[in-house]
């Protein structure tokens, strides 16, 4: 029959701290269990309490996990014909996995699970800071800390940095997010008589040798504005106020539609800087195209429509639905085999609207190369393709030469607009089939143009000439000189 398993807190501090029915508990159990016997009133009741501890389960396992599982699995073996008392530093209910894994795992077998009283060090720590949790307070576990989770604008407090290494983990992470020299709180054995309280630069933190498995690090909440700028929160209250009542007027004005162009702009831009290879111009415009969207969520939110949260849900919903093979069971082989699920899932959620053509799907708002791109792409899943790109060729030089013939004939403009854009249209389809984007291509070749020509300007400038007073041979050559550069680039 199972038995009955009794927690207690040790408390934070000494034992003058300690409640007086933990201290009876523990002094009268002749089956005590110790999570560590590294807590000072262990060391003051060393001679008056018999106990067993589990700090040698901790130096045979690197992996915390492991340990918490095997102090469990001891405790439901020797509660399993005898009472057992379970005594653990803090408050039993706060920052205490093998606590909740009691709980949960010796519940479910039938055993009597009972916690009793501590005092937390959270408590003592409140009070050795003096600070208030009202304005805001998270508690963090040292061992499993991750950026993304910090809410810097508040008291943050990081437990169980029980030595330099997970200090110096905590430090790195802590980089990511505040400047190197920003400061922190090193606080250990709050509340006791060992209280040591301890301010350094966060660059400083591993350096602090009194770390113990009864410190803490304390991350005052930021004032400074400036110093949250990297984080999406903070971008979008700047994005908010610009529309707010006292915002600028250019912004409160702004409608979708409006919008429209400087969305095409700053993605052109975008693509101007990958082109460069550019990292800090790629940087510059990455945030404009990041701007572009939250304007459009924030008039959403104003209208009453839509937030940023709704866009980034929907966006997400759809990242794990069409990643069944990274999110679910799905097994794929290849990229293909990714593409061609990707497809299939899209039909699926692409009921409506009802679409009379499969080319519908193809928005009307690309640039028509891009667009003449996806066309015949949509077109090719279908069937309707050149079997080879042989055959392609063959389609641009039947449409060059109707092209000509176009031009001999003299006829309106008109139609000879109409022929040179088949010529367009068949070498896009060309490109499709060596895996070339047109936009892609085009926007290399007027970059390479522009250098080029460039480099026409420079050297007429260097020998004080001007372009119109150069011949076209003089000009070609030194197009050909910027050519070799380019080459040997």
């Amino acid at each position: 029959m199972a038995k009955k398993i009794t927690i207690v807190g040790l408390g934070a501090g000494d034992l003058q701290q300690l409640p007086f029915g933990v201290y009876q508990l523990i002094t009268k159990s002749v089956h005590l269990f110790l999570r560590t016997k590294e807590h000072p009133i262990i060391v003051e009741l060393n001679n008056e309490i018999r106990y067993e501890a589990f700090d040698s389960i901790y130096e045979e396992n690197d992996d915390f996990d492991e340990v918490y599982r095997k102090i469990v699995e001891t405790l439901l073996e020797k509660a399993a014909d005898q009472d057992i008392v379970y005594a653990v530093p803090g408050h039993p209910l706060v920052a205490e996995k093998t606590v909740q894994l009691l709980l949960n795992n010796g519940r479910e077998k039938g055993y009597t699970i009972v916690v009793q009283g501590g005092q937390s060090f959270i408590d003592s720590t409140f009070q050795a800071l003096e600070i208030d949790p009202i304005e805001g307070f998270q508690l963090v576990d040292a061992l499993t800390l991750k950026s993304e989770q910090l809410q810097l604008n508040g008291h943050v407090l990081i437990t169980q940095v029980y030595d330099q290494m997970v200090a110096s983990d905590v430090k790195l992470t802590l980089m990511e997010q505040l400047p190197d020299d920003y400061r922190v709180t090193i606080v250990t054995a709050a509340g006791s008589s060992q209280q040591h309280i301890k301010e350094v630069p966060l660059y400083e933190l591993d350096r602090e040798t009194s770390v113990n498995n009864l410190t803490s690090v304390y991350v005052p909440p930021v004032k400074n504005n400036e110093l949250l700028y990297h984080q999406f929160t903070s971008f979008r209250q700047i994005v908010a106020e610009l529309r707010g009542p006292d915002g600028c007027p250019w912004d409160k004005e702004q409608t979708h539609h409006s919008l429209k162009r400087y969305l095409i702009e700053e993605c052109y831009e975008l693509l101007e800087a990958i082109e460069e290879e550019d990292i800090d111009h790629m940087i510059e415009e990455l945030g404009d195209v990041l701007l572009q969207v939250v304007l459009h969520a924030q008039i959403g939110e104003d209208d009453g429509m839509f937030s940023i949260d709704d866009v980034i849900r929907a966006v997400a919903e759809k990242m794990v639905r069409r990643h069944p093979h990274v999110f679910g069971e799905t097994v794929v082989q290849d990229t293909n085999e990714v593409l061609a699920n990707w497809e299939e899932i899209k039909q699926k959620e692409k009921e409506l609207p009802i679409r009379i053509s499969i080319l519908d799907s193809v928005s009307s708002a690309l640039p028509a190369l891009s667009k003449a791109f996806h066309l015949q792409k949509k077109a090719a899943k279908v069937g309707f393709d050149w079997p080879t790109v042989d055959e392609t060729w063959e389609k641009v030089k039947e449409e060059i030469t109707e092209f000509e013939d176009e031009l001999k004939l003299n006829t309106n403009d008109h139609y000879i607009m109409k022929e040179f854009g088949d010529v367009l249209f068949a070498l896009v389809n060309v490109g499709r089939h060596y895996h070339i984007e047109p936009e892609e291509a085009l926007a290399s070749t007027n970059k390479k143009f522009y250098d080029r020509f460039r480099y026409i300007e420079k050297k007429a400038e260097e020998h004080n000439l001007k372009l119109q007073d150069m011949s076209l041979e003089e000009m070609d050559q030194l197009w050909n000189e910027a050519k070799k550069i380019d080459k040997e680039g």
